[in-house]
């Protein structure tokens, strides 16, 4: 990868290919998305938190697999549901800093990216030098999705503050007889979710927050369209049976 900031001066020629796909994370079983999609992302994924093990900071991701390396929703031909989570749309698009400017978040572009150089379709830049309509777009998405991830750290943080998070691992039964656990995973409390004061319900009913919340909790049923993917595809090992369980704390 080679993400660099966008500048007219370097980048003027630069162009976009109008035909993308999604190949860049067909190796990839989880993919970010924040709180504003959960919604949208429960109708197809499930939604669970995981913790960075190097800064113990939790995110919020769709899985899209099983286990490591492997992505159930991605075909050559066709993505296996209607919604893309933004983080992975907007390749090879992201926000970094800019260097020019201290601490000031600009628009990046990946130029090893086989979806950019001066011969693909759509300018980035106008012969005036100006911006296209797709680059002004392109700076839109990542305002919003800027946007997005500090709400989505918010959330995370409601939840950690009221001890709503609960560990828990994906039980996998095989065909081959083989048990499989993928752990690491943490979800809502549901017990605890019902525990809360009648003063935190309302605050939480003010502030949006139940809608992901129960987002959350209903995307956990999408682990069934995870199995039903494995089971249709070339992989030999089917899955038999599948669950969320919590973990059990000793």
């Amino acid at each position: 990868m080679n993400i660099v900031p966008i500048k007219k001066e370097q980048h003027q020629n630069l162009k976009l290919a109008k035909k993308r796909d999604l190949s860049h994370v067909a190796n990839q079983h989880i993919v970010p998305v924040t709180a504003r999609e959960f919604a949208q992302a429960a109708t197809s994924y499930p939604i669970t938190v995981v913790k960075d093990p190097d800064s113990e900071r939790y995110r919020c991701v769709a899985m899209l697999g099983l286990e490591a390396g492997e992505n159930l929703y991605y075909g050559e031909e066709k993505w296996n549901a209607i919604y893309v989570p933004q983080s992975i749309s907007l390749v090879p698009f992201t926000l970094g800093l800019d260097p020019e400017k201290e601490k000031t978040l600009t628009a990046c572009i990946d130029l090893d990216s086989s979806f950019v150089g001066e011969d693909k379709d759509e300018a980035l830049f106008d012969a005036e030098g100006n911006e296209t309509e797709l680059l002004k777009s392109v700076h839109e998405s990542l305002g919003r999705m800027y946007e997005d991830e500090i709400n989505t750290e918010n959330f995370l943080k409601v939840l950690q503050e009221n001890d709503l998070l609960m560990e828990l691992e994906l039980q996998l039964s095989l065909n081959t007889g083989e048990n499989k656990k993928l752990v690491g995973l943490y979800g809502i409390d549901e017990k605890k979710l019902q525990e809360l004061s009648d003063e935190k319900v309302i605050d939480f009913h003010k502030r949006g927050l139940f809608i992901p919340i129960h987002a959350m909790l209903v995307s956990v049923g999408q682990v069934n369209r995870l199995a039903q993917l494995r089971n249709t595809s070339d992989n030999t090992a089917k899955v038999s049976g599948i669950q969320f369980r919590p973990v059990e704390t000793k």
